[in-house]
């Protein structure tokens, strides 16, 4: 039985785990080693997933949409319950946002099922979809009192980008 005992301890000495840890903004990985049964921590590394609210915005541009993060009065303009999230000023003609029919005044709510709630959201989910090429978009698009007997709702924007 000893040499059993021998054989699973050396086993979980040479066992590693690499973890990746999602939080604020950035991307931690550690990795550990299980020394007889217990976790030592060997080495960690910030990654580069980071996002200003700068670059993300211009990511939005080369998207087709020029976006803000709401504030108090772009709350209350559009009747929004809270001052959170990312709402779309203007839809940029021929780019694939307004191909997928994104509207001004929308909420992006979702990108690819990643939620946003930041323009730092909006940015690393646009960065993380854009290259599949295929992905969609969930707006929360306002009541609009010009077009009576329309309410406001979630849309689904399905986003195709041709290869050049």
């Amino acid at each position: 039985m000893n040499i059993i005992r021998q054989i699973i301890q050396h086993g979980i000495r040479q066992f590693s785990l690499i973890l990746t840890h999602i939080g604020q903004g950035a991307i931690v990985s550690m990795a550990l080693a299980f020394p007889l049964g217990n976790p030592t921590f060997l080495h960690a590394e910030p990654a580069l997933h980071t996002m200003t609210k700068e670059q993300a915005v211009t990511l939005g541009e080369n998207f087709g949409i020029i976006v803000g993060e709401v504030d108090e009065e772009i709350r209350e303009f559009l009747g929004l319950e809270r001052a959170k999230g990312v709402v779309v000023f203007e839809v940029i003609g021929g780019k694939p946002a307004a191909l997928a029919g994104i509207k001004p005044r929308a909420l992006i709510k979702e990108i690819n099922s990643v939620e946003v709630t930041t323009l730092e959201d909006f940015g690393l989910a646009l960065q993380e979809a854009l290259p599949t090429e295929n992905f969609s978009v969930a707006t929360y698009e306002p009541a609009d009192p010009d077009n009576q007997g329309i309410s406001g709702g979630i849309n689904f924007h399905f986003v195709r980008i041709e290869k050049s």
